[in-house]
């Protein structure tokens, strides 16, 4: 039995059925999907999810780094929702292929963006 597919880990997911994820805003429109997510590799603790946005057929797409803790996952969705709107995203950080994620001043960027503290301060 494929381990992913079993219900009472229902508080579990498997990394590669998080990717492809939709993202809804606060009035549960779509607004994006998870590409990818980034983990801390001591801790084990997911920090961001790159959320996928625009675009057509993937052309054109930008994608922005959410702090995982502004995600908050609702089952009648059946995917993340956000409290972050479309006109939010304007001005908010964009991720580039190599966007050095471990740089503490482009972290702190993108939390404050969101109104949310840094993941290694508790």
């Amino acid at each position: 039995m494929d381990p992913t597919l079993n219900p009472q880990h229902h508080n579990l997911i498997a990394s590669d059925r998080v990717s492809g994820t939709d993202v809804y805003d606060r009035n549960g429109e779509k607004i994006g999907a998870i590409e990818r997510f980034f983990i801390e590799k001591v801790s084990g603790r997911v920090v961001y999810a790159l959320m996928s946005f625009g675009g057509f057929l993937g052309i054109g797409e930008d994608y922005y780094p959410l702090p995982w803790s502004k995600l908050d996952y609702d089952t009648n969705l059946g995917g993340y929702r956000v409290d972050v709107s479309e006109k939010d995203l304007e001005n908010a950080p964009k991720w580039m292929d190599g966007e050095p994620v471990e740089d503490r001043a482009w972290a702190e960027k993108v939390h404050s963006h969101y109104g949310v503290p840094p993941y290694w301060i508790p």
